[in-house]
């Protein structure tokens, strides 16, 4: 079986959350009897995915990859010809769109993974609302185009799934659930380069897009803090300039960012609570991450989030600021029961073995279809 995955996340951004999927759909393929793995991405010159991938002859900058330019050049002028030429069974587009335009050689399928729909429907990180306007357009004819265009559609969670047969009803029979990998990852290390945090904290994980809900998030910690002194500092991973200012400077913050696998899972380890408040999500990663290391979360309900998170979990309206600050006082008071086992278990779920088994079966699914 001949299957070709694109990989430009992998070059771009490979410690993002997509990335990471990429790479466990990598490993899972990998795994399977008689299968052949091409990756397809577009890269600078120099850089090591030249000798691991198929790329464009000309170079491209590795923090452009997503830029119109660029995804022209590699989805119109350079990935029909190079999936026909490597005589792909399947192809699989992993970034919501990136389907060639042109349709599939008569015995390649095209797989299309649709991790959310959110650029559709919420609004985006953008420098400015030209530039937000240009992108909402391009991601709405790029996402429909790759929707109509694929043999099969993968989403991480029903959330996913039941938006995307909303938005495109004449393609509700080709998506299936395949939910977002949680792989092992390298053993925790201590956190050398952030010895200044606090030894209890709650962590945030991801301050960027709107969705995240992260100022309302913060608004509400300060004025818990401020009501009980036991409320725990906040660590979050991100960047503070994503905060408006006057939230950046608040007393008990701490903002890290650059953090490798193994001071990622350290914090989570570390945390008494991962906190997801996000208006929506389309699977949820850093809760199942965090919970694989034992820590206890709380999440925002009415996405993704509902079907990722044990029933015990604490849950909180993404909108009830009231609501919110009450849970953070009473978990202030009563931390949650320190439940490793459980709560890695519930991970284990959507560990590796589990993963690679789904990915398997999908792809005999896929390779069944009549033409």
């Amino acid at each position: 079986m001949r299957i070709g995955i694109d990989y430009r996340p992998v070059t771009a951004a490979p410690y993002s959350g997509i990335a990471r999927q990429v790479l466990a759909l990598e490993q899972a393929i990998l795994a399977g009897e008689n299968a052949q793995l091409y990756r397809f991405t577009a890269a600078p010159l120099e850089h090591a995915h030249r000798l691991l991938a198929h790329c464009p002859a000309t170079a491209s900058p590795v923090h452009g990859l997503h830029r119109p330019r660029e995804r022209v050049n590699f989805e119109l002028r350079f990935l029909p010809a190079a999936i026909a030429a490597a005589e792909l069974d399947i192809y699989i587009a992993t970034a919501n769109t990136g389907l060639p335009v042109w349709r599939a050689p008569a015995n390649t399928r095209y797989v299309l993974l649709l991790h959310d729909v959110f650029q559709l429907t919420m609004a985006n990180h953008h420098s400015n609302r030209i530039k937000a306007l240009v992108y909402r357009q391009i991601d709405r004819v790029g996402i429909s185009s790759s929707v109509a265009l694929a043999d099969a559609i993968w989403t991480p969670s029903v959330f996913t799934a039941d938006q995307a047969r909303r938005l495109f009803p004449a393609a509700a029979d080709k998506i299936s659930v395949l939910p977002n990998a949680v792989p092992a990852l390298a053993a925790p290390e201590p956190l050398c380069a952030f010895p200044a945090l606090p030894a209890v904290f709650w962590l945030v994980v991801g301050t960027r897009e709107p969705r995240k809900n992260i100022p309302w998030f913060v608004q509400c910690w300060q004025q818990a803090r401020q009501q009980d002194a036991s409320v725990p500092a906040l660590v979050m991973v991100g960047s503070a300039s994503d905060l408006p200012p006057e939230l950046r400077d608040a007393d008990g913050m701490f903002f890290v960012s650059g953090l490798s696998d193994a001071e990622l899972l350290s914090l989570y380890a570390q945390t008494s609570c991962l906190w997801q408040p996000s208006l929506a999500e389309g699977f949820g990663l850093p809760v199942l991450e965090a919970l694989a290391q034992g820590a206890a979360v709380a999440v925002a309900h009415g996405s993704a989030l509902d079907e990722i998170c044990p029933a015990e979990s604490p849950r909180f309206s993404p909108q009830d600021s009231a609501g919110l600050q009450q849970l953070m006082l009473e978990l202030a008071a009563r931390p949650q029961p320190m439940r490793w086992a459980a709560r890695q278990a519930w991970a284990d779920q959507f560990a590796m073995p589990a993963y690679t088994k789904r990915v398997q079966a999908l792809l005999q699914g896929v390779l069944s279809m009549p033409r």
